[in-house]
């Protein structure tokens, strides 16, 4: 009897080492596959002499049909006024990296000089955290000041993320201040906030979700660590 015991004792807790591994691998598959999407400066190339490329949805949440039209009113402009404009969207950061830092080596990779960077405006946006940087070259600056460049990234394209993430509309939007700008006409000025009430929501959001989910398979795999052996000892013995 005390042969058989030790026996399942042993097997007891190699099927406890064993789920604990599937756990542990679960759980690092999901922190490991985060940075898996991130996209750091080095992978993007260097833009080609005459590459008429305005949108990089890197990031993947603008509709064909916006981006289209937000190109071509984008080309427009440059034909007409030799301002150009690069709009940029990313999945994912590199580790460490802020959406501020990317957009800065970005644009620097982009117009390695003052002469190429002169009349250039380049807005990014990290699609996670939905933060955005906008950098401008010298020659804009005299005509779109670095107030009104703030304000186009930090509300003329919020306010629609913050109603819902309406990435086209944010783009769309910005589009069409930055054009207005750039073409010597009035500026528009950033959108209205019409207050809404908040209304406390009962669902979750994804991450929340997902994060969730790992943590309930977690416990549920070391419950059964510990609850199987122990049923399996229980019908052993009887």
């Amino acid at each position: 009897m005390t042969t058989s015991v030790n026996k399942l004792s042993s097997w007891k807790k190699h099927i406890q080492r064993l789920i604990i591994s599937v756990a542990l691998m679960f759980l690092a598959s999901t922190v490991v596959a985060s940075p898996a999407n991130a996209t750091g400066v080095y992978e993007i190339p260097k833009l080609a002499l005459g590459d008429r490329t305005w949108v990089f949805d890197k990031g993947e949440v603008l509709s064909r049909l916006n981006e289209g039209t937000i190109s071509n009113a984008l080309d427009n402009l440059a034909k007409k006024t030799g301002n150009e404009v690069r709009m940029v969207t990313l999945r994912r950061l590199d580790y460490g990296e802020t959406v501020e830092s990317f957009a800065k080596q970005l644009f620097q990779k982009w117009f390695p000089t003052e002469e190429a960077a002169a009349n250039e405006t380049l807005l990014v946006i990290d699609t996670v955290t939905n933060n955005t940087a906008i950098f401008t070259g010298d020659k804009v600056k005299s005509i779109l000041p670095d107030e009104i460049a703030s304000s186009i990234a930090n509300e003329t394209v919020q306010v629609p993320l913050r109603d819902g993430n309406k990435y086209n509309q944010a783009f769309s939007d910005a589009s069409d201040r930055l054009i207005a700008v750039l073409s010597g006409q009035p500026d528009p000025g950033a959108p209205k906030v019409v207050d809404k009430v908040n209304v406390a929501s009962t669902y979750k959001s994804a991450e929340e979700t997902d994060t969730g989910n790992a943590t309930i398979w977690v416990i549920v795999l070391l419950i059964a660590a510990t609850v199987i052996p122990m049923a399996t000892y229980f019908w052993y013995v009887k």
